[in-house]
């Protein structure tokens, strides 16, 4: 485990500094105390970028791990439940009748109806027969395509289909300083997540366990769906939807170094930081000076990653 974390450190660190590089405007880190428009790139647009990236990416693996334990299903994330579409939901309603709210408002509504998203899915998955287990991400992912046709529908009729691309659109060329900053709330959550790990591990056991143990199961269960809500609603509000991190991430993790919650979750932020950012830099370079949103090609490789798990996962229960 520790040199997961070392070699995903180190990785780290090399990609924080061509993230910071990558750009249409060139930067130079020779001139970066004699020109003051290189320190105004880096501050104002490079190192917010940067940064928002990786508190995406950590903590939507973190959100997704957290899912997994608390559903006991390896195949969901936030937007597989549609805690994601929903969020997007609440901000279009807020957008919609009050348009002059402030991001704060906004995502408390999106957190609100998060959580109404997922208590709908939670509420779906008792008609589940419980040995159908690789049935609930794909009904989890009609949950979610229903959801976000139905908002698709009322911005086309409001004329608000642009509005909306960019909530379903994960997408940090529009990260700024002072455009960001919401989502170092998601790192307090996740240090709120890493503090209860324990308990978490334990309400993954199921309720006569955890109740025999002197953990509450109930509020486990929704203390750790707010916590989730909390953090879809922030990322959604702030960059948009990026699918696939919170299922993808933490299976690797598993598969490497087990299934205990407080020693993956350094290495579930690591390796979730590191995936975006590196999605993030192909997608500057890909099509420069033209930028191909993170959602898409993280969409494409977590699409891929989640047919391998999927169908090994049904292997493996044959």
């Amino acid at each position: 485990m520790f040199s997961l974390n070392r070699l995903n450190f180190l990785l780290l660190l090399v990609l924080c500094v061509i993230s910071v590089m990558t750009g249409v405007a060139d930067f130079n880190w020779s001139q970066l105390f004699s020109d003051p428009t290189q320190m105004q790139l880096l501050l104002i647009s490079r190192l917010p970028r940067t940064l928002a990236v990786l508190l995406v990416g950590a903590t939507l693996g973190i959100a997704g791990m957290v899912l997994q334990i608390v559903l006991k299903n390896r195949f969901l994330e936030p937007s597989m439940i549609g805690a994601t579409q929903s969020a997007a939901v609440g901000i279009l309603i807020v957008s919609l009748l009050f348009p002059a709210t402030s991001l704060m408002v906004k995502m408390s509504v999106a957190t609100l109806t998060a959580l109404i998203g997922m208590a709908i899915f939670t509420g779906l998955l008792r008609s589940l027969p419980p040995h159908q287990q690789l049935m609930i991400p794909l009904v989890g992912i009609v949950f979610g395509n229903v959801i976000e046709a139905g908002t698709t529908f009322v911005a086309y009729q409001t004329e608000s289909l642009q509005l909306i691309s960019v909530w379903f659109t994960g997408d940090f060329s529009g990260i700024l300083s002072g455009r960001y900053e919401l989502l170092w709330l998601t790192a307090i959550l996740a240090i709120v997540i890493y503090i209860m790990a324990d308990q978490l591990s334990i309400a993954g056991l199921g309720q006569h366990i955890s109740t025999s143990l002197g953990v509450n199961y109930r509020q486990m269960t929704w203390l750790a769906l707010v916590v989730v809500a909390m953090i879809t609603a922030v990322v959604v509000v702030t960059v948009g939807q990026i699918p696939f991190i919170g299922l993808v991430v933490p299976n690797i993790v598993s598969r490497l170094a087990g299934d205990r919650l407080r020693h993956n979750l350094p290495s579930v932020a690591l390796m979730g930081a590191n995936l975006v950012l590196i999605c993030d830099i192909i997608g500057r370079t890909i099509n420069a000076p033209y930028e191909v949103p993170v959602s898409t090609i993280f969409g494409i490789i977590g699409a891929v990653l989640f047919l391998y798990l999927l169908f090994k996962g049904k292997r493996s229960a044959g």
